[in-house]
Parts: structure tokens; C-alpha cells; sequence
């Protein structure tokens, strides 16, 4: 991490003051209060994020790679175009996230709550997002290749033009699901 300590970094959000392209890289910030901070582009590889509140944060851009953010508050936050190679993402709050477009493949989402999220055109192949929740996502166009939905729940979610070829569906929910030009090839279910 730079030369801002933990304190400094959950001060200068509450001000409401920008952290946009700040070096975090390793930073602990587990169990802060980080609700609608600015941390577009900042760079937080290896950052220690468990149960931190990231409600309705910017992080647009950010590199989360190797990220801990098991149990994390992503609830509206925009996360478009974050590099998450490598974290780990599970029982984290995605509630209505916006993904759009986003590289998630061989990421570990067990039993996430992504309901409401913005995955449109998402890589999420070989994603493990057993027990996940997808309710009412946009999936449209996503990459969900060899993904592990196991028990996943993605009841009126819109999966139009995804790809689920070699998808693990076994006893996922997608009752009332968009699935028109879905891919199911080899999928189990």
C-alpha cells in the first residue's frame, strides 16, 4: 500500500473526497465502511477486502486482481471494466452491480447475491458460482462457458444469446428465464 494507512484511506472516503487511481495495493481494509467512495482506476491488487461496505461505490476500472472480498458490500456499485483476475468474490452482496462487459472467468462467486446485476456480455467461463444468486440479472450475450451453477438461482433472469455450452445446471432454478438463442449445448442439468 502507498503511503496512505488504513485510517487515512476510510477518513479521506468519509469526507467524500476522491481516491480515484490511488495506489491500496495490499491494503487491509476489511470491515470498512467504504459506502459511495471514488475508486475509479485505483489499484488494490492483493487488497484484504472481507465484509467491507462498498455500497454504491465507483470502482470503475480498478485493478481488484487477487482481491479478498469474501463477504463484501458491492450492492450498486459500478464495477465496469474491473480487473478481478484471481479474486475472490464469494457470499458477496452484487445486487444490482453493473458488470457490463466484464472479464469474471474461473472467478469464485459461491453463493453471491447478484441479483438485478448488469452482466451483459460478461465473461464469467468456468466461473464457480454454485449457489449463486442471478434473479432478474441481464445476462444477455454473456460467456457463462463451463461456468458451475449448481443450485444457482436465476429465476427471471435474462440469459437472450448467452452462452451456457458445458455449464453445470444442476437443480438451478431458471424458472420464468429469457432463454431465446441460448446456448445449452452440452450442459448439464
Amino acid at each position: 500500500m502507498g503511503a496512505l494507512t488504513r485510517e487515512a484511506v476510510v477518513e479521506r472516503i468519509k469526507k467524500g473526497e476522491s481516491l480515484s487511481g490511488v495506489d491500496l495495493c495490499q491494503a487491509d481494509l476489511s470491515y470498512s465502511n467504504l459506502k459511495g467512495a471514488d475508486l475509479r482506476n485505483a489499484d488494490l491488487r492483493n487488497a484484504h477486502l472481507q465484509n467491507a461496505n462498498l455500497e454504491e461505490a465507483n470502482l470503475q476500472g480498478a485493478n481488484l486482481e487477487n482481491a479478498f472480498l469474501f463477504g463484501s458490500n458491492l450492492r450498486k456499485a459500478n464495477l465496469e471494466g474491473v480487473n478481478f483476475k484471481g479474486a475472490n468474490l464469494q457470499d458477496t452482496n452484487l445486487e444490482e452491480t453493473n458488470l457490463k462487459g466484464t472479464d469474471l472467468s474461473g472467478i469464485s462467486l459461491f453463493g453471491a447475491q447478484l441479483d438485478g446485476a448488469n452482466l451483459e456480455a460478461a465473461v464469467l467461463s468456468q466461473a464457480k458460482m454454485k449457489r449463486a444468486s442471478l434473479a432478474k440479472a441481464n445476462l444477455k450475450g454473456a460467456d457463462l462457458s463451463g461456468a458451475h451453477l449448481q443450485r444457482a438461482v436465476l429465476k427471471h433472469a435474462d440469459l437472450t444469446d448467452a452462452n451456457l455450452q458445458g455449464a453445470k445446471l444442476i437443480n438451478a432454478d431458471l424458472t420464468g428465464a429469457k432463454t431465446e438463442g441460448t446456448n445449452f449445448e452440452g450442459s448439464v442439468r
